[in-house]
């Protein structure tokens, strides 16, 4: 078990000092503004403003596996822009990755059923290096990229969106990720016809409202290629809400390399929002693990102006 803990926080480093691997929540489907984590076009689009914890702690029982915390805050600005505001810190092994991104969005009407916003997100990312690893046993003597990351590295990133609604329960968004660092690794590798939309999150549902049951069914889908990802992840998820959406359950599958289950419980309060969600794989890696949890916390204000 010891050799097998090692390996894994081996790879864990590996992978994200190399890949600069960023953490991919599982609580983006609760609605716009948590929609905000996978598209810069959804900010504020609801005019309804946000404020979100969230925690998620990956590959539990394993030591020194990834765990992310991180603060959301979105917010319509007068009738046609949208603006949010994030810091994200991820830590894995010794690695720390901190994120600070800015969300830009632009909301328009298209006749009396569609909504539509364009938006862009500008980031800073620093990723640092403990000096533990410097008397770890998987260090290499005068190893470049461990010393460059032990002072701390800095790399800025940009994305941009488009999000919209038909009749406020259809949905469906795309937005086009890491156009900086997929310019700056196509310059490395010496690359010059690599396509912008190398990284991409794409995200459709529809929300279905059961009147006679008090009950809401929301299915929607979720396809991504992630920045050094193996293939494009594909969620299918599933959520319902009872008693005029106070109560909400659901279920996510995702796809591929990852095989993962994720069970949803939260409550809706006013404007106070908490989700739980507990996921396992179905890989011979889940024998030695406990699962992944991820927490949010929210506070919804219906008066911004205020």
């Amino acid at each position: 078990m010891k050799k097998l803990t090692l390996l894994i926080s081996f790879l864990v480093f590996t992978l994200a000092l190399s890949a600069q691997y960023e953490a991919v929540f599982n609580h983006y489907n609760l609605g716009n503004g948590s929609r905000n984590l996978i598209n810069p076009a959804a900010a504020g689009f609801d005019g309804v403003a946000q404020l979100q914890f969230n925690l998620r702690a990956q590959w539990t029982g394993f030591e020194d596996a990834p765990k992310t915390y991180g603060a959301l805050f979105n917010t319509p600005i007068g009738k046609s822009f949208g603006l949010g505001l994030g810091v994200y810190s991820e830590q894995a092994a010794q690695l720390q990755n901190l994120r600070l991104f800015l969300n830009y969005a632009f909301r328009f009407n298209v006749g009396e059923d569609w909504k539509i916003s364009a938006g862009f997100s500008t980031e800073f990312q620093q990723m640092t290096l403990n000096n533990d690893v410097l008397t770890g046993p998987l260090l290499q003597a005068g190893d470049q990229l461990v010393d460059d990351f032990l002072a701390g590295k800095g790399v800025f990133d940009a994305s941009v969106g488009i999000y919209g609604t038909f009749r406020d329960n259809t949905f469906g968004g795309l937005s086009i990720n890491n156009l900086v660092r997929n310019r700056l690794d196509d310059i490395t590798m010496g690359e010059t016809s690599s396509s912008v939309l190398k990284f991409y999150t794409f995200a459709f549902g529809h929300k279905f409202d059961l009147y006679d049951l008090n009950l809401t069914l929301e299915p929607s889908l979720v396809i991504r290629q992630v920045l050094m990802g193996p293939e494009s992840m594909v969620d299918i998820n599933l959520k319902a809400g009872f008693l005029d959406e106070q109560l909400i359950a659901g279920l996510s599958y995702r796809g591929g390399v990852a095989n993962t289950l994720a069970i949803l419980l939260g409550t809706r309060l006013s404007g106070f929002h908490l989700y739980y969600s507990y996921d396992i794989s179905f890989n011979r890696f889940q024998d030695y693990s406990v699962g992944s949890h991820e927490v949010t916390v929210a506070f919804s204000f219906e008066n911004p102006d205020r």
